[in-house]
């Protein structure tokens, strides 16, 4: 390094390197094609030392990408040893059990050289709009039947993009130039963070990041084993019921606090199921380790160093644990319910630390039509956008109306939805009373009316849970309301499935409220009545 205090241009490395990566997904965020990543940032980004460690992540994106993401690049360097690597390279997968737990997530790694010697790697990863088969949905009974599956392979040799692969690929999409887009842009951002990085080296005069990794990664661990020690030692359990596909599934979890480590084993939980809403394992483990740094070790960054004492386990054949060739399209519909289970476990040993349960899985709408024949002939489309129900009720604080936790991607903007398909959104509001009670109330959700511009028929891929099994409130809070999906005329609709919209309907989404935290009768008053006069609350406080 160059002549600053090792201790200060080990620090300006390490704000260096937040600032690239931020770049990194910013620069994604900018050029993507879909509308899910450039509205929404349903993505991430990161770089990772020569051994495939993530060293840092960027503040924009997802924990079920991020956390997944950091496994996928090992799973990259198994498949493709760095040592092996040439610039100009970059490679690409979406295989769900080694990347980030679905066909339409596309992670895109690319190795970092400096005067011909590999520094480290980039990695990003996105979600694409089409990836071909029945789409984006709970209704295929394989991962076959789902879309393209992409094995571990080049995406870039010499700087020159496969045209083979991207040949198969527009072949076997709906939206071909939304997908090679969105593909080409993964690569771009990470060639943005391979500058970046080696112009940090130059700089700083850096052969290597060997001394910056082992600063970060030593110094994050030993803060998340410091933050580990301050809970109690203990074995605590907790289970959940949640909707599932044709009948309820519970989600268990046993969370052990021992020697400044976290072991979380999810035995006793639920059998896979024949359709697409069960979890690869590395999606599992994302989203556990997430729910335990949600409330230990917060201000700790997040890489490979703070994971490392957390442990996860599932039983193979669990809905948790779901091998290959199980559908698992729909996968954060039960995947993003994992944090609500940590956090059961969590609030026996730091009650004061823990929320309530909230909506939780993220309520996607995902429509699309315009296909000749039953549909009628008029112009293709299919869209995804995200929109939340409520956070359980926080310690001291109400909870945060339509937004998602734990998935932290932001709501899907109407006009940029009706902008890109014949769709209108009739109805956005939120829903007054949906808040579970308790002396800090829980989120609202939020009810949306959508309809087809030309009044023509739609299909809507339903992939939703908490309509049946509301999110419970803690410590005597209530429950938050439960969601729902009906035609405008009133006939309800499943919560999972494709189904249609007749011609001259309209589609209604009410998302689930959160819980509520504590007794209801210790509100506020002053709150309490500003809920009403807002109209947030449907009933005066007594």
């Amino acid at each position: 390094m160059t002549s600053l205090d090792p201790v200060i241009g080990r620090q300006i490395a390490w704000n260096r390197l937040i600032a690239v990566v931020e770049e990194q997904a910013q620069t994604l965020m900018r050029i993507a094609f879909s509308p899910t990543v450039r509205e929404a940032g349903d993505l991430s980004a990161g770089v990772f030392d020569t051994e495939g460690r993530m060293l840092a992540q960027a503040v924009t994106g997802t924990p079920g990408h991020v956390n997944a993401m950091a496994a996928a690049v090992g799973h990259v360097l198994r498949r493709f040893p760095l040592s092996a690597m040439r610039p100009g390279e970059a490679f690409v997968t979406n295989d769900p059990w080694l990347g980030t737990g679905h066909l339409n997530d596309f992670t895109v790694v690319t190795p970092i050289f400096r005067a011909g010697t590999p520094l480290g790697l980039a990695a990003s990863t996105s979600h694409m709009a089409d990836v071909g088969g029945l789409g984006f949905g709970t209704d295929a009974q394989d991962v076959h039947e789902e879309g393209l599956f992409v094995p571990i392979m080049p995406l870039t040799r010499a700087g020159v993009f496969d045209e083979t692969l991207l040949a198969l690929i527009r072949a076997n999409v709906r939206f071909p130039t939304e997908v090679e887009g969105d593909l080409r842009a993964l690569a771009a951002c990470n060639e943005v963070c391979a500058a970046r990085v080696a112009a940090l080296a130059d700089e700083l005069g850096m052969a290597d990041l060997e001394d910056l990794a082992g600063f970060i990664l030593e110094a994050s661990e030993r803060g998340m084993r410091a933050a580990i020690r301050e809970l109690p030692e203990g074995r605590y359990s907790h289970s959940m019921t949640i909707d599932g596909m044709d009948a309820p599934l519970t989600l268990r979890a046993t969370l052990v606090i021992v020697d400044s480590e976290i072991e979380i084993d999810f035995t006793g939980t639920s059998p896979k199921v024949g359709r697409g809403i069960n979890v690869p394992m590395i999606y599992t483990e994302a989203m556990a380790s997430f729910g335990v740094r949600a409330v230990v070790g917060g201000r700790i960054p997040n890489n490979a160093g703070s994971l490392k004492p957390v442990k996860v386990r599932a039983p193979e054949g669990c809905v948790l644990n779901a091998a290959y060739p199980a559908p698992v399209s729909a996968r954060h519909v039960v995947g993003q319910m994992i944090p609500d289970v940590i956090l059961g476990c969590l609030a026996q040993a730091a009650p004061e630390r823990v929320p309530a349960e909230g909506a939780s899985a993220l309520w996607i709408l995902a429509m699309s039509g315009g296909e000749a024949g039953e549909r009628g002939d008029h112009r293709p489309f299919a869209v995804n956008c995200f929109h939340n129900g409520g956070t359980g009720a926080r310690p001291g604080k109400d909870g945060l109306s339509a937004t998602a936790f734990p998935s932290g991607v932001r709501s899907g903007s109407v006009e940029v939805t009706e902008a890109g398909a014949p769709l209108v959104f009739w109805r956005k509001a939120f829903r007054p009373g949906s808040g579970g009670e308790g002396r800090y109330r829980g989120g609202l959700g939020q009810t949306l009316e959508v309809g087809h511009l030309g009044g023509q028929a739609f299909i809507v891929s339903c992939l939703f849970d908490r309509v049946d099994h509301a999110a419970n409130g803690r410590f005597g809070g209530g429950p938050g309301a439960v969601g729902s999906v009906s035609l405008g005329s009133g006939a309800r609709l499943n919560a999972k499935g494709r189904q249609t919209v007749p011609a001259g309907e309209t589609v209604v989404f009410e998302t689930p409220g959160g819980g509520g935290l504590g007794d209801p009768t210790e509100r506020d008053v002053e709150l309490a009545a500003r809920d009403v006069a807002a109209g947030l609350s449907a009933i005066p406080h007594a």
